[in-house]
């Protein structure tokens, strides 16, 4: 049959990125207690377009992934890549997955467990070089520090979400870069909590109130006295609880 994907456009135009979003599929993650955990990610898959060619090959992304199966991580990323390059004959290849990660935590004064989400992402590119990006989403409770200086009791406090992106040497933990920036907040969030537990986390938060500022500013106080780390952005966001808007702030820092 004709493949129409190989025939020449004549509007000599190169296309950065083209391919297929939103395809659905379970993958493997690396679980620090668990050893593995199953999930289903949402996978993007792109390559350049030469403009000597008038499409790609879309199929050939979906074959890719059902021939690595459930076994997409971290570990093959590349390789995978490294794949859709060829296949594709592409001198480039960018793929997204995001993906819903479960950590079970312990309500801080009874213990009871429940698990946590957090949404991550691996993102990368093979071209000349490789290049691999983790991205994590944090749920987090902040304080007001203006409004706990300036009320006779009590002060406003939040639920607020830092997303933090990094690039690094060696292999990472997302459980490790979670509680990071967990420990960065007033509180950090759970999803069990008994009324013991909530008098903690209340207090805790009260005992440490935080700006957006304050909460950027240490953890990039951390990642950068961490020399695994080459890049980092983290942005900090309240949805704030008195106001009509919320409060955000945004650091990037190259390290090397």
């Amino acid at each position: 049959m004709e493949d129409i994907q190989n025939h020449k456009d004549n509007r000599d135009i190169d296309i950065d990125q083209v391919g297929v979003k939103g395809i659905r599929y379970p993958i493997t993650v690396l679980d620090k207690a668990m050893g593995q955990q199953q999930t289903v990610a949402k996978i993007n898959m792109y390559v350049n377009l030469p403009r000597y060619y008038k499409g790609t090959h879309m199929s050939r992304f979906v074959e890719i992934l059902n021939e690595h199966s459930r076994r997409i991580s971290l570990q093959n990323f590349s390789q995978i890549l490294e794949e859709m390059k060829e296949r594709l004959d592409a001198e480039s290849a960018h793929m997204e997955i995001t993906f819903p990660f479960f950590i079970k935590k312990a309500a801080p004064v009874t213990g009871v467990e429940g698990l946590m989400e957090y949404k991550c992402t691996f993102k990368g590119s093979l071209h000349k070089g490789s290049d691999l990006v983790i991205m994590i989403h944090v749920p987090i409770s902040t304080l007001c520090p203006c409004s706990k200086e300036i009320s006779d009791y009590g002060a406003h406090n939040q639920r607020g979400e830092v997303r933090l992106q990094i690039r690094f040497k060696k292999f990472v933990w997302i459980e490790d870069l979670i509680r990071l920036v967990e420990q960065s907040a007033s509180s950090d969030v759970f999803s069990v909590l008994k009324r013991e537990d909530e008098k903690y986390v209340t207090e805790k938060a009260y005992n440490n109130p935080a700006f957006v500022e304050d909460i950027v500013r240490e953890i990039a106080f951390k990642l950068n006295k961490d020399p695994n780390i080459t890049w980092f952005t983290v942005e900090s966001e309240n949805f704030e609880s008195i106001h009509n808007h919320n409060a955000y702030a945004y650091i990037e820092k190259h390290k090397l």
